[in-house]
């Protein structure tokens, strides 16, 4: 069985007389397996969006090939359309409709049951709100009507670019049900997120793109023991002694990582070496443990989007994580 996204060596490049050719995809890579909820994951600037758009054919690409349920996309886009709801970026509603009256435009355009518009309000849990105009819905609220668009058509590709923005932590967990109980009916779903701890509980996999490149792409648990390396977090008797230490530690030939009260080592196979070394040297060991990576620390490493140590960081929003769908921005999405 053909797997529901597949993307080989996509390329986009834009052209501008002050910046000359920008790479925004560089024979980007992704498969997404039938009733996964895969996440896709990138800094701002990365190509993701990018890459949402012109697999929707909203951006012509340069090269490479795409194709959605098995089918190659974008020629064959009209015949599989009815079978993917998206949003991309954030879709504007029109204020004085009620979530009712837009969802039901939107399904009488596309051709879709009036029966289903309570049926997606009762999914995303508006059904009790359906009557009140839009003006008045809360940012999570929206987000919430954006998904109810999405399903209308009861799509076999979910395509979700933050959903979880403006969601209080009730909202997420809602979100997170919802995403999860889809999957289980055997819709498949692609989630982008900043919310990195969010994609490593709800997502069975995930892509990760920097610079228009995969640098990541598998199982979640399998990413994560990829990238964990042998890391240790070594804490001495006396902070006074962590300097001699570090230096004994490199000159021993491990990567060496001074904080304020311990040392982190990359790529200890044996930890009691380490103990042992700094006994000769007369340093004392008083905690010795390896360090768990989660998927922030893997992205902020694969994507070098991690602050450096000791320097305070102005928030930076090409750094952060998402598309370029944010609160308030003019943004699309495939309803009905």
């Amino acid at each position: 069985m053909p797997a529901v996204l597949e993307i080989e060596g996509l390329r986009k490049t834009y052209k501008s007389r002050r910046r000359g050719v920008r790479h925004a995809l560089d024979g980007f890579d992704m498969v997404v397996e039938q009733g996964q909820v895969h996440g896709f994951l990138g800094p701002n600037g990365s190509g993701k969006t990018t890459t949402l758009r012109t697999l929707l054919g909203l951006i012509r690409p340069n090269g490479g090939r795409m194709a959605i349920l098995g089918q190659e996309v974008p020629a064959a886009l009209p015949a599989v359309v009815g079978q993917v709801g998206a949003i991309v970026e954030s879709p504007q509603f029109f204020p004085n409709f009620s979530a009712r009256d837009t969802l039901s435009l939107l399904a009488g355009a596309g051709g879709v049951p009036q029966t289903r518009v309570d049926e997606v309000l009762e999914l995303v849990g508006l059904r009790d709100r359906a009557g009140e105009r839009v003006k008045t819905y809360s940012l999570g609220m929206k987000q919430r009507l954006a998904v109810a668009s999405a399903l209308l058509k009861n799509p076999k590709l979910l395509i979700l670019d933050e959903p979880a923005n403006g969601l209080d932590p009730g909202g997420i967990r809602e979100m997170r049900s919802l995403t999860r109980d889809l999957a289980a009916s055997g819709m498949t779903v692609l989630l982008s997120s900043h919310i990195l701890g969010e994609i490593q509980l709800i997502c069975d996999s995930v892509t990760i793109i920097s610079l228009g490149r995969r640098v990541a792409f598998g199982p979640v648990d399998q990413v994560l023991a990829e990238h964990s390396g042998s890391a240790v977090r070594v804490r001495l008797e006396a902070a006074t002694d962590l300097p001699r230490a570090a230096d004994a530690l490199a000159r021993a030939g491990l990567a060496v990582t001074a904080q304020p009260d311990h040392l982190m080592l990359a790529g200890v196979d044996k930890p009691a070496m380490v103990s042992r070394l700094l006994a000769e040297h007369g340093l004392y060991v008083s905690e010795l443990a390896p360090v768990t990576v989660d998927l922030e620390s893997v992205f902020l490493e694969l994507t070098a989007t991690a602050p450096v140590p000791g320097q305070h960081r102005q928030v930076d929003q090409s750094t952060k994580v998402g598309g370029a769908g944010q609160p308030g921005a003019a943004g699309g999405g495939w309803g009905a």
